[in-house]
């Protein structure tokens, strides 16, 4: 068969290769799997690294490292205030990552059927288990559909918006720099709602997705340069991208509901 970006022989999406972590970073992922585990075991279900430090592709000082906590059941307050605490701790202690995010799913909601498309998918094909249950080995691989892009962005109207409210009340530049960082990287996975039904391929890189986007769309090109740079080295003024964000939502709304 023909072969399609981001698919397999099969046809089936890629799954993350199995590598050893970039020894920039295997230190910190050991302190993390060994702290968070030995302080939540009852709670903990399983641990799993996604994003650039999960792909091999980080920037030491630059990246993010990105974790997802399944955990066996709701925390109570007091826990979420220590899974807080331990993120800080970390952070504070490792400057080769720009920050840690905690991703947190409980086991019910991670099992649900409805949730088939949304976290079964992040688990089988974006994520590396790091400790506990492996989640990601009940379910079968995922072909590219326009129904899983939906499931995994179609919230994009609301969480643009989201950053768009926090970047007009953010007055540090350095926490708006990070807002225009994040937000940046959630309008370009966006505009993978622009796909055709029968599309093969599916975008894995910012670089594919700004492709994917500019192909879509001609008057999207200038949002995919725009966006892309922001996605790795924001600038500019805050109010500046929360204007162009909204613009860019009220546009891939009218596109990708056609």
């Amino acid at each position: 068969m023909p072969h399609y970006p981001g698919v397999d022989a099969e046809g089936f999406i890629q799954s993350l290769p199995e590598q050893p972590l970039q020894p920039a970073f295997s230190h910190l992922v050991d302190e993390l799997r060994a702290m968070l585990s030995r302080r939540f075991p009852a709670l903990l279900d399983g641990l799993y690294l996604y994003g650039s430090v999960a792909r091999g592709d980080a920037r030491p000082g630059t990246s993010d490292l990105d974790v997802t906590l399944v955990l066996a059941r709701a925390p109570s307050a007091a826990e979420q205030q220590r899974l807080e605490a331990t993120r800080r701790e970390l952070e504070a202690r490792h400057p080769e990552v720009s920050k840690i995010d905690f991703d947190i799913g409980v086991l019910s909601e991670v099992l649900a059927p409805d949730n088939r498309y949304r976290w079964g998918f992040w688990l089988k094909h974006q994520c590396r288990c790091l400790w506990g249950n492996d989640l990601g080995l009940r379910f079968e691989p995922f072909r590219p559909s326009r129904a899983l892009a939906l499931a995994l962005n179609g919230d994009f109207p609301q969480v643009l918006e989201s950053y768009a409210q926090q970047l007009e009340q953010a007055r540090e530049p350095h926490l708006q720099q990070r807002l225009q960082r994040v937000a940046a990287r959630k309008a370009l996975r966006s505009a993978n709602l622009l796909r055709g039904e029968q599309e093969q391929g599916w975008p894995t890189t910012l670089e594919e997705h700004a492709q994917l986007l500019s192909a879509a769309e001609p008057g999207m090109s200038e949002y995919a340069v725009f966006f892309l740079r922001q996605a790795y080295a924001p600038h500019g003024s805050a109010s500046e991208f929360v204007q162009r964000l909204r613009a860019y939502s009220a546009l891939l709304a009218g596109q990708s509901a056609g």
